[in-house]
C-alpha cells in the first residue's frame, strides 16, 4: 500500500473529452512521450509519463519545437525521479531509508535538507499537527492489516511514544533521530518539491506553457489562448465523481484525502494520522490546496487535514496566496474565495 494522491486530471477543454488523459482517458505509456494536437498556432502539445513514488506521473508542455519538447518532459521526470530515489521509505539507498535504519545521517543532501526544513516550519505553524515521525504508526497499522486486524491500544501506544518532531535534529552535516525506533516519512512532502524542480527544469529549456503531475499539480502558462489548465478534485467517496473542477493559475494544487490508503472500507482508519491521538482524524475526507509551490501545497494539504475543519480555514486565511478546498465525511465542504472553479 503506498500514498497516491488522487487528483485527476482534467486536461482536455471543461472535461468535454478534448484531446488529454486524465479522469476521462487513461495516461500515455511509462516512459513515452506522446505528440498531439496543435493547442495553439505553432504549438503543439506533447505529453509524457513515467514512473516515480509507486504510481504514473505525467508532463504535457506546448512548444513549437519537438526536441525540445522532448527534451524538457525528460529533464523534469529526470528531477522528480531524483527526488523519490533520495526520499523513498522503500529503497535501501535512499538517504531516508539509511536515516530510519541508522538513526542518523551523515552529509545530507542539500535536497533533503530543504525538504526537512519546510516540515519543520509546517510543524510549528501547525503547532504539532503535521509531523513527519508518524512513520512508526504506519508501520503498527500496516503490520496489522496484513493480517486483516488494527493495532492493540498498546501497540498504539507504543508507537506513538516515538512520535515527535522535535526529536529531530537537522543541520548541513547531520540529520539525527534521538529516540531508538524512531522513524520519519517524507511521503506528505516529496511529491510537491518533485514537481517543483521538475517545472523549473521544463521551464530551463524555454518551455512557457506546461502542466506537471508527479501526484500534486502545477502550471506554467496556458493550455490554450484564453483557456487555462484544469485539474479536477476526485469526490473522496465516489472515484468516478468530481467535487470541483479548478483552473490552474500557476500555484501547485495537492490534495490528501482519506480513501487514498485505507485500513478499514468505513475510511475511518486511513494512511494520516494525528500525532496527538496514534489514529487517524475523524472529521475531514479530504483537503485540497493551492499554494505557490508544491512543496508547500503538499505539506499544507495534510497539516490541514489533521488539524480540522475550523482550524484549517482560520490557519488558511493566515497564509500569503493559498487557498483550500475541504470535504468532510459527510460530504460538506468548505472553500476559500481565491480558488477559481469551473462547472464539473
Amino acid at each position: 500500500m503506498q500514498r497516491r494522491t488522487l487528483i485527476s486530471a482534467a486536461l482536455g477543454g471543461a472535461l468535454t473529452g478534448v484531446a488529454g488523459w486524465g479522469l476521462l482517458q487513461p495516461p500515455p505509456q511509462a516512459g513515452t512521450i506522446v505528440r498531439g494536437w496543435e493547442a495553439q498556432p505553432g504549438m503543439r502539445l506533447y505529453t509524457g509519463a513515467d514512473l516515480a513514488f509507486g504510481t504514473t506521473i505525467a508532463i504535457q508542455v506546448l512548444h513549437d519545437n519537438q526536441r525540445q519538447a522532448e527534451l524538457a518532459i525528460q529533464d523534469g521526470f529526470h528531477e522528480a525521479k531524483k527526488i523519490d530515489a533520495l526520499m523513498s521509505i522503500y529503497s535501501e539507498s535512499s538517504q531516508v531509508f539509511q536515516l530510519n535504519r541508522d538513526g542518523r545521517l551523515r552529509q545530507p543532501d542539500p535536497h533533503l535538507l530543504r525538504v526537512l526544513q519546510e516540515t519543520v516550519r509546517l510543524s510549528t505553524l501547525s503547532a504539532g499537527a503535521f509531523d513527519i515521525t508518524v512513520q512508526p504508526l504506519w508501520l503498527q497499522f500496516t503490520k496489522a492489516a496484513a493480517m486483516n486486524t488494527l493495532p492493540s491500544p498498546a501497540a498504539i501506544r507504543s508507537a506513538k511514544a516515538l512520535v515527535n518532531w522535535r526529536n529531530l535534529t537537522i543541520d548541513q552535516h547531520e540529520v539525527r533521530l534521538h529516540k531508538p525506533g524512531m522513524s520519519i516519512t517524507l511521503n506528505g512532502v516529496a511529491q510537491g518539491y518533485a514537481v517543483d524542480l521538475a517545472l523549473a527544469a521544463v521551464r530551463q529549456r524555454g518551455i512557457r506553457h506546461a502542466l506537471l503531475d508527479t501526484g500534486e499539480f502545477i502550471s506554467s502558462g496556458n493550455k490554450a489562448p484564453s483557456h487555462d489548465w484544469m485539474v479536477g478534485v476526485q469526490d473522496p467517496r465516489r472515484d468516478d465523481v468530481l467535487t470541483a473542477v479548478l483552473q490552474m493559475d500557476g500555484r501547485s494544487v495537492a490534495t490528501s484525502g482519506d480513501y487514498e490508503t485505507i485500513f478499514t472500507p468505513d475510511f475511518v482508519h486511513n494512511h494520516i494520522f494525528d500525532p496527538a491521538t496514534g489514529d487517524s482524524p475523524l472529521e475531514l475526507a479530504s483537503v485540497t490546496v493551492a499554494a505557490p509551490t508544491g512543496l508547500q501545497a503538499d505539506g499544507l494539504s495534510t497539516a490541514l487535514f489533521v488539524m480540522g475543519s475550523a482550524k484549517a480555514m482560520s490557519v488558511a486565511a493566515q497564509l500569503d496566496n493559498v487557498d483550500v478546498l475541504l470535504v468532510d465525511k459527510r460530504g460538506k465542504t468548505w472553500m476559500t474565495p481565491g480558488l477559481r472553479t469551473s462547472p464539473a
